[in-house]
């Protein structure tokens, strides 16, 4: 890859590199010049612009970000599609994050221009998190690096999700002739929220005298769990203690006591059977992240746990709340999250230009409707919200089956405006919404999910539209920032005012057909959508 000031005609096919106001428009950094924007760069005076010319064995930034995503995405993950050159990795369900980290290390090695980031192995993660990020650092890397960490990732995911079980866990606690009800049941309680939290159910409660006999009777009375907790009214402080001695005594075996892991130094692991068996340390009473969480994760999503495991979590096990790091952790947001993104259609209007309703109109043996419907339902959105309106029963027949909800305009008379009121009324939770006119058919679900992709709120990324060329096309994709002058709309006009008054904000996410531009207003539009859909 070549990168620098060219001379204008020479660069066709490069990406620019910085954005250049041309008029009224700005062609913006990372756009594929085409002959039109050379055309419009020389009619404005611009002798050179600065650019990243591809070499023919370059892969771009998108395309590789997008493969190695996809490659080394595993169990319960999902690759969003690329934008930028970075390409997100989420978590589709709770669980443990597992990282192969030598051949992570092995790919970050290969070339300063290809980098994955992920979060710590076995972090704690909930669905839509954050696990990793593919980014290539500038517009491409050479095709021989991408292809050696494809080899590196083979057919092994290099990250995936250990998903939480619906484990039964049996808890013993002891009690000393001093120690209160209170201390009792705040420990039941720490873990019973733990556990419940990880998916599981705490099926079992044991309470009684802290001695060894008597508790090694206690374990071996235990039956029908997956997991066995003892949480003692002393701390273990050596594998002689009452209870690593009293597991030993029920036929258990003791593992390893003691962690480098502040809090939960005091912890003890080991095993009845194949069941596996926790000493709990004493901290494990507060809320706050201790060492017991870290393995009590790692079980629950059926990850086993050696001694060795234990004696490797000093590198970043000290966890105590000191003055360099005085925020309490309960609460804060360990990961980023996907955006939660709805699509709201807008179906009530009147049809008056067709002369008859024309989203129940016939395409191929389905209703305009339903083919936008379908096209919207392979995005990655995550509620589909048709507005309603004139011959509301009908539409909603038309699109039965599909996951749909529906809200009433009842006002549609009014104007489109009432109908975008609506529908962002209802999406007040989400994260961004797609408005979508109910008679384009011909949108493409990729082209949806690149928008999504291009979305970010921390980068200030909070509007993104499709364009063919330089004209902007729908749906266009709002952040919750703007839903307030969505919601301020009046008449029978939509939102192409606001698009407008905002265009230097907008992402454009270039599409490569007339979809975006195509709607049926008229029985001439209709027609042409007919043809273009055989």
């Amino acid at each position: 890859m070549k990168f620098g000031s060219f001379a204008v005609e020479d660069t066709l096919g490069c990406v620019l590199a910085h954005a250049v106001k041309i008029g009224p428009f700005t062609l913006k950094k990372g756009k594929i010049l085409s002959q039109a924007d050379i055309d419009s760069l020389h009619a404005e005076n611009v002798k050179t612009v600065i650019v990243a010319r591809l070499d023919a064995d370059d892969v771009p930034e998108d395309e590789a970000a997008r493969r190695l995503s996809i490659a080394m995405s595993g169990r319960d993950t999902t690759a969003q599609e690329a934008f930028t050159g970075r390409a997100n990795i989420y978590a589709e369900r709770s669980g443990v994050l597992c990282v192969d980290l030598e051949r992570l290390r092995a790919i970050n090695h290969l070339h300063e221009s290809l980098t994955i980031a992920t979060l710590p192995a076995f972090a704690r993660v909930g669905r839509r998190d954050m696990l990793a990020t593919v980014k290539i650092i500038p517009f491409a890397t050479p095709g021989e690096v991408l292809e050696k960490a494809l080899v590196i990732v083979g057919e092994k995911p290099l990250i995936s999700v250990a998903a939480f079980r619906s484990l039964r866990v049996g808890l013993i606690i002891t009690s000393l002739p001093h120690t209160k009800d209170s201390i009792i049941g705040k420990s039941e309680t720490a873990i019973r929220d733990r556990v419940t939290s990880l998916g599981g159910n705490l099926s079992q409660v044991v309470v009684c005298d802290h001695g060894q006999d008597v508790l090694a009777h206690e374990i071996r009375k235990l039956n029908d769990v997956d997991l066995i907790l003892l949480f003692g009214a002393s701390a273990i402080v050596d594998r002689a203690d009452v209870i690593p001695a009293a597991l030993v005594d029920a036929g258990g075996f003791v593992k390893h006591v003691g962690m480098p892991v502040d809090p939960g130094n005091l912890l003890m692991l080991g095993s009845l059977g194949y069941t596996p068996v926790i000493g709990v340390p004493s901290c494990a009473r507060s809320p706050k992240t201790n060492g017991f969480d870290w393995v009590l994760e790692r079980l629950m999503a059926g990850i086993d746990v050696a001694s060795s495991d234990l004696m490797d979590m000093g590198a970043g096990g000290l966890l105590a709340e000191i003055k360099s790091r005085p925020q309490p952790r309960e609460g804060q947001t360990s990961t980023m999250v996907a955006p939660r993104i709805a699509a709201v259609v807008l179906a009530a209007g009147l049809s008056s230009r067709m002369g008859s309703n024309k989203l129940l109109a016939d395409l191929d043996g389905q209703t305009l409707i339903q083919h936008t419907i379908e096209r919207l339902s392979k995005a990655t959105v995550d509620e589909l919200i048709v507005v309603t309106g004139h011959q509301a029963a009908k539409v909603q027949a038309a699109l039965m089956g599909h996951k749909i909800r529906f809200v009433y305009n009842a006002d549609y008379a009014g104007g489109l405006s009432t109908s975008i009121r609506v529908g962002i009324a209802a999406v007040q939770d989400f994260d961004a919404a797609f408005v979508c006119l109910g008679d384009m058919p011909l949108i493409e679900a990729a082209d949806l999910n690149r928008m999504i992709a291009a979305f970010n709120i921390v980068e200030g990324r909070s509007l993104v539209a499709p364009v063919l060329g330089r004209k902007l096309g729908n749906p266009v994709l709002w952040g919750q920032e703007h839903f307030a002058d969505l919601m301020a709309l009046n008449g029978d006009r939509g939102a192409r005012s606001l698009v407008e008054a905002r265009r230097d904000q907008i992402v454009e996410i270039a599409v490569r057909h007339d979809g975006i531009l195509l709607d049926a207003d008229t029985p001439e539009a209709l027609a042409e959508i007919k043809a273009k859909l055989k």
